[in-house]
């Protein structure tokens, strides 16, 4: 599943390339990707004629800002995208031939066009109309925690949250209400990087512990951007390029072969029904 760093990786691409040009149309080829209007007119005729000022990422969510290209530049509501396990947004040409499993097309002006590709079908859309609020829409939104780059996400924070819960903290960073966009990944990279078994309870990290995940919470995530997120099965950028993290991640998806550190197997668990990559040796 993208996570915060493919998600932003496709932010910051969308920002690029399909900004304040007009959507002249669409199709809806699988209707229940739509979670907001559920019917495809209001949907389509709800995104004709704006045209993008600017996408925002919060969590896992990409949220697109819409604008008339008026001289009031007249708000034209929200789009909001969560890409699940296998969404993928690719910026074409008209011409390009479909993808197999191509759900909603949104044509622009320049003869460009924005695909939803989505393998699994759990992806979702949503067009949040002008003068309401998008949370009200996109009701995830409301159940996110901070941000892991803001101020509100601290050490402090962390064990606040932390000291009275006793499930294992591999399963605490998976909670998207305690914090945004960290998903089976970077919750294993950050817990290697900080020497935390993935099993230890909430309640009984220390102080220093804290401040270790802390900083490679953050940390990984920034080096996880920087080279355009993690491709394991599904994830392309807007452009159709795979990321480029998997290849030097510490733990994840590596069970059996040696850690970069020490040389013992990486090993695997399950826990609440999530595979855990860790180190036996290095994180306890």
């Amino acid at each position: 599943m993208p996570e915060l760093p493919e998600v932003e990786t496709v932010r910051q691409g969308l920002n690029q390339v399909t900004l304040n040009q007009t959507i002249v149309g669409g199709e809806v080829l699988l209707q229940r990707t739509l979670a907001y209007p559920f019917s495809v007119d209001e949907f389509l005729q709800g995104l004709t004629g704006v045209a993008i000022a600017s996408w925002h990422r919060r969590g896992k969510y990409l949220l697109a800002e819409l604008v008339k290209l008026d001289a009031q530049r007249t708000s034209g509501g929200w789009l909001g995208v969560h890409l699940r396990m296998t969404g993928q947004l690719l910026w074409v040409s008209p011409q390009d031939p479909l993808q197999k499993h191509t759900r909603i097309r949104l044509f622009f002006a320049e003869n460009r066009e924005l695909r939803f590709v989505d393998q699994r079908t759990f992806g979702k859309i949503w067009w949040a109309p002008p003068g309401q609020e998008v949370s009200s829409i996109i009701t995830g939104l409301n159940n996110l925690g901070p941000e892991p780059f803001t101020s509100e996400f601290s050490v402090e924070y962390l064990q606040e949250q932390f000291k009275k819960r006793q499930r294992p903290i591999k399963s605490a960073l998976l909670d998207q209400s305690l914090v945004a966009g960290v998903g089976n990944i970077y919750a294993d990279e950050s817990l290697f990087l900080s020497g935390i078994s993935p099993t230890t309870p909430c309640s009984a990290l220390t102080r220093p512990q804290l401040e270790r995940l802390h900083h490679h919470i953050i940390q990984v995530l920034k080096t996880s951007i920087e080279v355009g997120g993690t491709t394991i099965r599904n994830f392309l950028n807007v452009q159709g390029v795979n990321g480029n993290y998997g290849g030097t991640a510490w733990v994840y998806n590596r069970t059996g072969e040696p850690c970069r550190v020490c040389g013992t197997p990486i090993e695997r668990l399950k826990l609440a029904g999530r595979s855990a990559h860790f180190c036996p040796k290095c994180q306890y």
